[in-house]
């Protein structure tokens, strides 16, 4: 139960990170129709966060699979 929490979480915080970047770019672009380049940068790490997020989950599944394919028999 505890993991599941955890992954939930993980995950609602990634996909929040997208959506805020999202909206404050847009809203950027509506208000003053430029980007800043400090937004840029927040886009960018938020992005590059949740990726992480994401992508560490599978690598790490991806290993554990073939840990325990390999390390059957002793």
């Amino acid at each position: 139960m505890e993991n599941t929490r955890f992954k939930i979480s993980q995950y609602a915080c990634a996909v929040l990170l997208i959506m805020s970047s999202i909206a404050l770019v847009a809203y950027q672009v509506v208000s003053i129709e430029d980007v800043a380049a400090g937004l840029l940068y927040y886009v960018a790490q938020s992005f590059l966060l949740a990726g992480s997020i994401f992508g560490l989950d599978q690598y790490i599944k991806i290993i554990k699979r073939n840990d325990h394919g390999t390390h059957k028999t002793q």
